[in-house]
């Protein structure tokens, strides 16, 4: 299929009328839904925000490229459309866009459309292309542009394959994927092999888009490759670059900086790979730390614990007002609820010790991670005393959340360590390693040093803790509260943001009937719900001291704040960081001040105002965060200078 024929005449807008991104995309969806394209207007044009909201399409250059690929679209097509004066879309380089590919594939789009596609996506790196599609005037023009530059590349690649399978030229391998697998993955490809050129090399890249891997590379062309460039932003098939001299980027870095990416391989500069590395750390562990990379294999335990602590912790706070009002412990309803809550819970800290141990040692280190979480929650173990079977109801402290952590990390570098032992063991017995080897030994060992040694210390101190937390003063409550709660404004979902959030989850999954956790957990949600209320507010109230699209936003905010995801601050933060983000500490330190002083205590870990009904003093609860939240908005709206200064 040719490029032509997704494009057509009437799915272009020669001179669009909108200034803004928002009634940019309006208008080229209305287009969509006039021609037939798109059957749910609504349904689209949410989808189209979805693919913005995770990365602007906007790629730089004049560009945008949004798309979508879903049931709401009747057929493939791209919609060309051009704004005179330029929209600002957010683009990656900052600079206003002219051209638009609204790209549409159906949910059931066959390769043939996608390659199309994919080949209209690599075209646009062309500059001369670029230039004389801002000048076209007519439908016409623009599809002769798009044909006469297919030919040309066509003819090109040809070329390019005769010379790549003569072998004279060094070869640089690589492969490109994106989340969606509609645009940026080709454009990368397309890039990377014109930096190649530019640089005297052949370039092979393989496509991982949405119609599969495409391009795909050979033994052969790995083997003779002098290094490999890896531009995704999703997980692909390393062990085969083991070996090689190899760099990792985000897609987008693929497209922007494809010079730099084939430079590093070509000077040397790129760090061999070993197949037991995980991809993040393959390209750029010289720069990610050792903090970087603990956070980093935290972070993929959290968000896979975070379901249980959320799904879990919610039904059995539900489950309590059910026994308070509604039938008390022999209600059907309660034991239903506070059943199904404990029995998430139950899986919640194995979880979280089995993923940061997959972080580490990768799919080996899965089981001993699960395993050794599973013992910090139902084995007290000691240095010499006896078994102890289902210390749920007989162990007086178990590690818990503290001893999950533990094990995962212990897990996952004692599969390193396993695999750093084995690495010299002859082929022949290559297969052992992963049936019998790793699982026999590494649950050996962490059972061994889960029993012995890390149930022992963390029961004590997880003990310890909690009698803390749970005798704890007002006083001393109000500062921990108050510093947890600004935490959650300090990087709006960073690390000290998930730092201040897993400490309050973790006191609350070790008891969740505790007291002081309840309070805990109120004071992060409405330290996490001030930043985005604090920024609705003064876009609201303080109109001259932002943009016509910060205003906007800004509305997104009542909703967001209201479900306590503090990332709708992240923008305002990005722009204007030295008075947001001091502005927005500020309310949430007041905010959580005001909960550990009125004892303010929610029972569930997420859901910000909408789980108010489980407070234990709801109104207090809308209090301190509408208190929190003017602070800031006024701190900030008064603090900040007006746009046109």
């Amino acid at each position: 299929m040719k490029i032509k024929d997704i494009l057509a005449p009437e799915s272009m807008i020669m001179s669009l009328k909108a200034t803004n991104k928002e009634d940019a995309i309006k208008e080229m969806a209305d287009l969509e839904v006039q021609t037939g394209i798109v059957n749910n207007e609504d349904e689209f044009i949410k989808s189209i925000w979805a693919r913005e909201d995770e990365s602007t399409t906007g790629i730089g250059d004049g560009i945008a490229m949004p798309h979508a690929r879903n049931k709401s679209i009747n057929k493939a097509r791209v919609l060309f459309a051009k704004s005179e004066k330029g929209i600002d879309f957010n683009s990656l380089d900052g600079k206003p866009v002219y051209l638009f590919f609204m790209i549409t594939a159906p949910a059931g789009a066959d390769n043939t459309h996608l390659e199309a596609l994919a080949k209209l996506s690599g075209l646009l790196i062309n500059p001369d292309l670029v230039s004389a599609l801002k000048l076209a005037q007519s439908p016409k023009e623009v599809i002769a542009l798009f044909e006469q530059a297919e030919a040309k590349s066509d003819a090109e690649k040809r070329s390019e394959t005769q010379a790549a399978n003569t072998g004279e030229k060094p070869l640089i391998v690589g492969v490109t994927a994106c989340i969606n697998g509609i645009a940026h993955t080709y454009m990368a490809q397309e890039a990377l092999i014109k930096a190649g050129k530019k640089r005297g090399v052949d370039v092979r890249i393989e496509t991982n888009g949405s119609e599969g891997v495409k391009d795909r590379l050979t033994p052969e062309e790995i083997s003779r490759a002098q290094g490999v460039v890896i531009a995704s932003d999703k997980k692909v098939d390393m062990p085969r670059f083991d070996g090689k001299p190899l760099v990792s980027r985000p897609v987008v870095d693929g497209i922007n900086k494809p010079d730099e990416l084939v430079a590093t391989v070509l000077d040397g500069k790129a760090s061999v790979y070993h197949s037991d590395s995980k991809i993040a750390d393959a390209g750029d562990s010289s720069k990610q730390g050792v903090w970087g990379s603990i956070y980093k294999n935290l972070m993929n335990g959290v968000s896979h614990m975070l379901p249980f602590v959320i799904g879990g912790g919610i039904l059995m706070a539900i489950s309590f007002i059910v026994e308070n009002y509604a039938g008390g412990p022999k209600s059907p309803a309660f034991i239903f609820l506070n059943n199904a809550g404990n029995m998430a819970f139950a899986f919640m800290v194995p979880i979280l010790s089995g993923y940061i141990a997959e972080s580490i040692g990768d799919l080996p280190a899965l089981m001993p991670g699960f395993v050794g979480g599973f013992m910090a929650t139902v084995y007290s173990g000691s240095y010499g005393g006896a078994y102890v079977a289902n210390v749920v109801t007989n162990a007086k402290s178990p590690a818990g959340f503290l001893g999950g952590l533990a094990s995962g990390f212990i897990a996952g570098y004692l599969v390193v360590g396993l695999k750093k032992l084995c690495a010299k063991m002859p082929k022949s017995l290559e297969g052992m390693k992963p049936m019998l080897i790793y699982p026999i030994l590494s649950l050996l060992f962490i059972a061994l040093i889960m029993y012995y040694i890390v149930n022992p210390i963390f029961s004590t101190i997880n003990f310890a803790i909690t009698n803390f937390l749970n005798q704890m003063g007002t006083g001393n409550l109000v500062v921990l509260t108050t510093i947890l709660a600004a935490m959650m404004s300090i990087d709006m979902g960073g690390p000290f943001n998930k730092a201040a959030y897993v400490f309050a989850s973790g006191a609350f999954a070790n008891d969740p009937h505790s007291t002081v956790a309840a309070v805990m957990m109120a004071a992060v949600m409405v330290g996490g719900m001030v930043p985005p209320f604090a920024t609705a507010i003064g876009t609201a109230f303080f109109k001259n001291k932002y943009t016509e699209d910060e205003r906007r936003a800004g509305v997104t905010n009542w909703i967001l704040g209201f479900s306590f995801i503090t990332e709708g601050a992240i923008p305002f933060a990005a722009a204007d960081a030295g008075h947001v983000i001091p502005s927005c500490i500020i309310g949430s330190a007041v905010g959580g001040a005001l909960v550990g002083f009125w004892r303010i205590g929610v029972p569930a870990p997420h859901g910000g105002l909408w789980v108010s009904p489980l407070a234990n003093h709801i109104v207090l609860y809308f209090v301190a965060t509408i208190i929190g939240s003017i602070v800031a908005g006024v701190i900030l709206g008064l603090w900040k200078k007006p746009v046109d200064k």
